[in-house]
């Protein structure tokens, strides 16, 4: 007996699953085969470029996915690990089964998580058309067919430094972009690596294997119409398209044996395809699936590759719980243990479960954003879970082929750099500005053991991130947790006070934290100070104000700021003009949020003026010149500078001869925007 049933509870927390009245069902233990799980929370497998070079996990990987199993989610899925390393695989920083020599690493990798409670598999995988690291080293490619490639709009929104990176793997020294249509001996050496490399998972330790047959990759391929124009036994009806994946699972099964849990990951449509995988092809695959001899199946969806918006439409959706009717359509199919997936939030993963949707919830973003997400769901004197906000970084620096960083989790990938342990020498810390960089420092000061005071200058905690909230949805819950958090750890919070070097004499600190945002500077053109211009700091979450004054509204500055702004204005109905002097906008942003706002940009008809610079403003417009020379204007009743801000070190200055260390962070440093306000919380916690 595996899993939970076999090991007890986490060594990480003592406390019982399932007994929580909020998520009885997600709590609840689960069974996949004979694979008994503490709870219905699964770690989704994904790419983060954070293992080794070598094919093997890693220090890095290793602590990940560790850190989650302690935080305890009842089944770790270890991803795209390579059946074929180092060919067939996509990312640099991809993990291999492909030779005995692997299994040592895998089982200290196994050993740790099982160590936590937590039972772990292991996602196989041939990349097939996607196996760009094939391309770096001038391999052929394998495919069903030969589909010619053609060109999308994945690069139109990225910088020249961002196409770089994504077209890497074909500017190497004797890099090939070829193809290979496969033979029948290739299919039958493939379905052999697949059944080796499983029978390694089970001796370095893994509780089951899951079989990537989803997002473009080799057995995908094959079952998808746009890619798969065979006219032999594996192409043309769907029983042929899905042959080799059937075939691939009766030589797995065959090879570890009837009682070793095993499903696949399975595609249940294809988006944005003119011909794709269509949801009936789906739903009759996954019923031959199972009489192969799955033990269950993973719901997934896939679009078009070449397009950046259907990327957040799958794999990577950005609608809440996209997936979710697919894979109930998939379970009323198959008397098997169904894995729902797709942006879940625990609220929705538990009504699933109760209506019977699925048998299992598979989270990604939100583990990567707080890995004790389910410790705190069952016990809420944990604390908040942190929110995931869906910025894209953690994926989107994998399509440039770095590691994986979150926005609001730094210690993501830092794991070794950055720790909260309890401080030996407790202090007494004033923290200044009661935005997102300031309100994040006090909490983990206070995680530290620090007595932390909080002044702010206004009314209100949040700063700018109350605007953010109320422009982007997803960042809304942020604020909430940082201001539970801060409260619920006992900080001393002093609202409507201004910080001056006579307030610190009294208050006596041991340090002082800066973070304060960033102060206006406006450019010098003719009607700057006009009073239909307002600058980013004067907004507020109402946008009743900006509006008033009449319905076009142009924004100068067209970064991540401002094309948010521009985003939530149009969708309240604003005509609105963005002016931006790069060639690029919102470069800030991970690529898939970028697309997902200019695509919102484009469907609302929000005029954008590139390479343009800001000339003058009237009653009514703005002026502009662009990079030609060539002048224009657009109406505007209300003017918003977002770019029209600076550091601030007024008080850090005032407070020099304090004697006590003055610590900028957030904004008053620069443009550090949200995520760099985050890292440097965090960064400013080691310290103290």
């Amino acid at each position: 007996m595996r899993g939970w049933t076999a090991r007890g509870l986490m060594r990480g927390y003592d406390g019982p699953m399932g007994t929580a009245t909020r998520f009885p069902h997600l709590l609840s233990p689960g069974r996949i085969g004979g694979l008994h799980l503490r709870n219905r929370i699964v770690l989704t497998p994904m790419g983060t470029n954070l293992e080794a070079e070598d094919g093997t996990p890693g220090p890095r990987i290793t602590r990940f996915y560790e850190e989650r199993a302690r935080g305890g989610v009842g089944l770790v899925v270890v991803g795209v690990t390579g059946i074929a390393w180092p060919s067939g695989v996509s990312n640099p920083n991809n993990m291999g089964l492909s030779e005995d020599r692997f299994i040592p690493a895998f089982r200290e990798l196994t050993d740790r998580i099982h160590d936590q409670g937590a039972a772990v598999a292991v996602q196989l995988q041939h990349a097939g058309r996607v196996a760009l690291q094939d391309v770096a080293a001038g391999r052929a490619r394998w495919t069903p067919s030969p589909v010619p490639d053609s060109a999308g709009d994945l690069t139109d929104a990225l910088t020249r430094e961002e196409v770089a990176r994504i077209a890497l793997p074909f500017t190497q020294p004797g890099a090939n972009p070829r193809y290979h249509v496969m033979t029948p001996e290739d299919m039958e050496l493939l379905k052999t690596r697949f059944a080796d490399a499983a029978e390694r998972a089970r001796h370095a330790g893994f509780d089951a294997v899951e079989l990537h047959a989803g997002h473009g990759y080799i057995l995908s391929s094959f079952l998808s119409p746009s890619t798969n124009l065979r006219d032999d036994d594996y192409g043309g009806p769907l029983p042929n398209r899905a042959r080799l994946l059937l075939e691939t699972i009766h030589r797995v099964r065959d090879r570890v044996g009837p009682d070793f849990p095993l499903w696949c990951r399975l595609d249940a449509v294809e988006l944005r395809k003119k011909v794709g995988i269509r949801e009936e092809d789906a739903r009759a695959t996954a019923e031959l699936a199972v009489d192969a001899g799955l033990d269950a199946l993973h719901v997934s969806a896939y679009a078009d590759p070449r397009s950046g918006i259907a990327f957040t439409d799958a794999p990577l959706p950005h609608t809440p719980s996209a997936y979710a009717h697919l894979a109930a359509a998939i379970k009323r199919r198959v008397d098997v243990p169904v894995i729902a997936v797709g942006r879940i939030e625990p609220e929705a993963g538990e009504a699933i479960l109760r209506e019977g949707g699925a048998d299992f919830i598979a989270m990604g973003r939100r583990l990567v954003a707080d890995p004790e997400l389910p410790r705190k769901l069952a016990d809420e004197s944990l604390g908040a879970a942190r929110p995931c906000i869906y910025s894209y970084r953690c994926v989107g620096n994998v399509f440039l082929r770095r590691h994986s960083t979150c926005t609001v989790n730094p210690a993501l990938s830092r794991a070794r750099e950055i720790e909260v342990e309890t401080s030996p020498t407790p202090k007494h810390v004033l923290v200044v500005g009661g935005g997102p960089a300031g309100l994040e420092a006090t909490r983990l000061l206070r995680l530290r053991g620090h007595r932390v005071t909080l002044c702010e200058s206004t009314e209100r905690l949040g700063g700018l991130a109350r605007v953010a909230g109320a422009a982007e949805p997803t960042n809304a819950p942020l604020l909430p947790y940082l201001e539970t958090e801060v409260a619920r750890l006992g900080a001393t919070v002093r609202l409507g006070c201004p910080v001056t070097p006579a307030l610190v004499r009294r208050l006596a600190p041991d340090a002082v934290v800066v973070a304060v945002g960033a102060r206006s500077q406006r450019p010098e053109v003719p009607g700057i100070h006009l009073e239909h211009v307002v600058d980013r700091g004067a907004l507020t979450e109402d946008p009743a104000p900006l509006l008033g004054r009449g319905p076009s509204v142009a924004i100068v500055g067209g970064d991540l700021a401002g094309v948010g702004l521009a985003v939530w204005l149009s969708e309240l109905g604003a005509q609105v003009s963005v002016l931006e002097k790069d060639s690029r906008l919102a470069t800030e942003m991970a690529p898939p949020r970028r697309w997902r706002a200019l695509h919102a940009l484009e469907q609302r008809g929000v005029g954008r003026m590139l390479r343009s610079s800001l000339q003058a403003v009237e009653a009514g417009r703005v002026l502009f010149q662009n990079a030609e020379g060539e002048e224009g204007a657009v109406r505007a009743d209300t003017v918003v500078l977002t770019r029209a801000v600076a550091p601030d070190a007024t008080l850090a200055g005032e407070l020099g001869d304090i004697g006590v260390p003055v610590l900028p962070i957030g904004d008053c440093t620069g443009p550090r925007y949200l995520e760099g306000s985050f890292l440097d919380a965090w960064n400013l916690a080691q310290t103290l």
